[in-house]
C-alpha cells in the first residue's frame, strides 16, 4: 500500500510511524520548508498519549526530549489553592505526564519516522485530490501530482484536506482567547508541578523546567479578535503585566521573562461531519482540534487506531469506516470537556467566585473518577516492524 501523508507535524509524523509499522510505503508532504524547528511553545503529553507513543515505539525518545511533571495545581486569582491532582493521569498510574517544546516533539517523531523508512518531502503544498482508479491523485501547488492508495490529511486546524473532502465543511472561528507564551528566569516555583491560575483576564499556566527556568503561557480572554501583528516583545510584556497585575505569581513571572514566543489566536471548530471517503482520511486537528492539553495525545491515538484498522479490515474503505467509528465518540467527549475548560477561562467575576467555591470539592472528590475514561483508554499494540502484516485491498 502506498500512502501519502499531508502535514509533517505531530499528527503527520505519528501517522507515518504507525503506517510503516504495518508495512505501508509512506511519503510525508509538508508545506513548510522545515516542519520541525522551534515553532510554538510547550505542550504536555498525558498518560494516554504516552501509551500511544509506546505503541509507536518512540516513548523513550520523546521522554528524553522533555521532563516529567507528576502533579497539577489549580489556583484562584487571589492565590487560593483550589485543588491538587495528578497531572494527566489517574492517581494510581505511575506513567508521569511529559512536558516538552512542541518543536522537540516533532523532531523526535520525524526522526523516528525516517528511521522507520518513511520519506519526508518539504516545501510541497497540497491544493487538490482526485480519485483515480482504486486510489487518489494528490495535486500540489507547484503543478506536480503523486498517486497513492490512501491520502492521510494531517494538515492541522486550517486543513486543505478537510475542504477537499467536503467543500462545505465547518471553518475555524476565533474562540475568544489568544495565547502568549514565554520563558522566565529567577522566579521561585515548586518543581514537578504544572500550575493553572484562573485569573481575571484569562488562565495563566506555568511549569518549572529542570534548568531552573519557568515555562509559561497566558491564555487571555478577549471577545474581540485582536490584531497580533506589529506588537514587539516589550509591548506584549507590558500589556500582559497590566492584564495580570492582580495575580501575584503570574505578574512576577511575566516581569522575569527573558524569551517570548509568537502570540497565537485560539480557535474552535464545529463538529466535522466528513472524516473520510474510500481513499482519504483526516487525523488530528484536521478532524477534531480538541484542546484542553490533549491535542497531541489525541493525534497520536488517531495514528495508532488508523494503522490498526488498516491492518485488520478487508478493504481500505472498510478500514476508514472502522477508524471513524472507533474515534468519533471519544474525541467528541473530549471536545465537550475542552469546551467546559475554555468557558472556565473566559467566565465573568460572579461565576468565577462560584467556581472558586465549587472547584475544591470537584477536585477533591470527583476528579479522579471523572477523568478515568480519558486516562485509562487502552489503545492496544501495533505489529512489530518484522511481522508480515496483511494490508487491505484498495
Amino acid at each position: 500500500m502506498d500512502v501519502i501523508v499531508i502535514g509533517g507535524g505531530v499528527a503527520g509524523a505519528a501517522s507515518a510511524i504507525a503506517l510503516r509499522r504495518i508495512g505501508a510505503q509512506v511519503t510525508v508532504y509538508e508545506a513548510h520548508a522545515d516542519p520541525a524547528g522551534q515553532v510554538g511553545s510547550f505542550l504536555s503529553l498525558a498518560s494516554n498519549g504516552l501509551r500511544g507513543l509506546d505503541a509507536l515505539g518512540c516513548l523513550e525518545a520523546v521522554r528524553q526530549a522533555g521532563f516529567a511533571v507528576p502533579d497539577q495545581r489549580m489556583w484562584a486569582g487571589s492565590g487560593k489553592l483550589l485543588g491538587e491532582v495528578p497531572r494527566g493521569r489517574r492517581s494510581n498510574d505511575p506513567t508521569l505526564s511529559t512536558t516538552l517544546m512542541r518543536g522537540h516533539l516533532v523532531e523526535a517523531l520525524r526522526e523516528h519516522a525516517q528511521r522507520a523508512g518513511a520519506r519526508i518531502v518539504t516545501g510541497r503544498r497540497l491544493v487538490g485530490a482526485t480519485p483515480v482508479g482504486h486510489g487518489v491523485r494528490a495535486e500540489f501547488a507547484d503543478g506536480s501530482s503523486e498517486h497513492a492508495d490512501l491520502l492521510v490529511g494531517a494538515d492541522g486546524l486550517w486543513s486543505t484536506t478537510r475542504s477537499i473532502l467536503d467543500p462545505d465543511t465547518p471553518r475555524p472561528v476565533y474562540a475568544g482567547l489568544y495565547s502568549v507564551s514565554g520563558i522566565a528566569e529567577g522566579v521561585p516555583a515548586a518543581p514537578g508541578t504544572f500550575n493553572m491560575v484562573f485569573a481575571r483576564n484569562g488562565a495563566f499556566l506555568h511549569v518549572p523546567a529542570p534548568d531552573g527556568t519557568v515555562w509559561w503561557s497566558a491564555q487571555v480572554a478577549d471577545r474581540r479578535q485582536p490584531d497580533l501583528t506589529g506588537v514587539d516583545n516589550d509591548q506584549w510584556l507590558h500589556r500582559l503585566a497590566d492584564l495580570y497585575r492582580f495575580e501575584r505569581q503570574p505578574h512576577a513571572i511575566i516581569q522575569a521573562t527573558t524569551r517570548l514566543h509568537r502570540p497565537t489566536l485560539m480557535h474552535t471548530l464545529a463538529t466535522v461531519p466528513t472524516w473520510h471517503n474510500d481513499h482519504i482520511v483526516l487525523v488530528g486537528d484536521a478532524a477534531h482540534p480538541v484542546g484542553a492539553g490533549q491535542g497531541a495525545s489525541m493525534a497520536i491515538e488517531d495514528a495508532v487506531t488508523l494503522a490498526q484498522t488498516l491492518a485488520k479490515a478487508p478493504t481500505t474503505g472498510a478500514a476508514l469506516a472502522d477508524y471513524d467509528r472507533l474515534r468519533r465518540a471519544r474525541v467528541g467527549k473530549m471536545a465537550k470537556t475542552a469546551a467546559g475548560n475554555r468557558d472556565a477561562k473566559t467566565t465573568g467575576p460572579i461565576k468565577r467566585r462560584l467556581n472558586d467555591l465549587i472547584m475544591p470539592i470537584v477536585f477533591r472528590h470527583f476528579f479522579d473518577r471523572a477523568t478515568a475514561w480519558l486516562y485509562t483508554h487502552d489503545l492496544g499494540t501495533l505489529p512489530t516492524p518484522t511481522q508480515d502484516t496483511r494490508l487491505p485491498r484498495p
